[in-house]
């Protein structure tokens, strides 16, 4: 087929040419899209606006040699013009996206990491939950699908039932007292408790958390993502709690 149509969340943009704009975006049913939108930056264009990042948009696309072509786009959900408008709100959302590009690969389709993407940008737009725990959540969640998930109720290392008290970062999440390296760390009863919540969806928990459980969980968070992904997330540092 030399097209193909889906929905697809934009998760950014990079310039070329004099007019010309790549749109990499995450798709339903086609993974990780790295695409062309031609003349999209000039005033007359049919779809400029269309193909911003958070946007949720249903694309037409010509299959190229090198690069696809964007031939139609319709707005399914234009989540940018919200999460704009709020500092605390864009942050999350860049971190978001960021995340998504990074744990996603191209043209590997996962219906539920779409999914919990699609999820997280609109939790952040109609301000449903604290956008820091939105995000903290998002990447739990999503590293869960991707094969990393993050060990609470039992140890990571040899699977014995907990609640452990110590955690470390390397080994997967929580550890027994039989498994704990040297340096492991030892989080509050609140961290583990909303680190639980944000794995679980429990929001009724999670918005109850002490100021001091969140940082906890952000530093957390942040590192098992990184370790585990072996990249940095750059807007990860300008999140802000609420």
């Amino acid at each position: 087929m030399k097209t193909y149509r889906d929905d697809a969340i934009v998760l950014r943009t990079h310039d070329i040419g004099e007019a010309d704009r790549i749109i990499t975006m995450l798709s339903r049913n086609h993974g990780k899209i790295r695409a062309v939108a031609k003349g999209v930056r000039k005033t007359a264009s049919r779809f400029g606006a269309r193909v911003e990042p958070f946007s949720h948009v249903d694309i037409q696309v010509y299959r190229g040699k090198t690069l696809d072509t964007i031939s139609q786009v319709d707005t399914l959900a234009q989540y940018g013009r919200t999460i704009g408008r709020d500092y605390a709100a864009y942050t999350a959302a860049s971190t978001i996206v960021e995340f998504a590009d990074i744990l996603n690969d191209d043209d590997v389709t996962d219906i539920e990491l779409f999914t919990l993407l699609h999820g997280a940008l609109y939790a952040i737009a109609s301000k449903a939950h604290p956008p820091e725990l939105v995000v903290y959540s998002y990447i739990l969640r999503s590293m869960l699908v991707a094969g990393w998930g993050f060990a609470i109720d039992e140890c990571a290392s040899c699977a014995v039932p907990g609640p452990h008290s110590a955690l470390n970062i390397a080994a997967g999440g929580a550890v027994c007292d039989d498994c704990r390296p040297v340096g492991s760390a030892t989080p509050t009863v609140q961290t583990w408790q909303l680190l639980l919540a944000l794995i679980s969806g429990d929001w009724v928990s999670a918005h109850d958390a002490p100021v001091a459980a969140r940082k906890a969980v952000g530093a957390i968070v942040g590192a098992y993502a990184q370790w585990h992904v072996e990249k940095h997330l750059k807007s990860l540092r300008l999140l802000q709690l609420n």
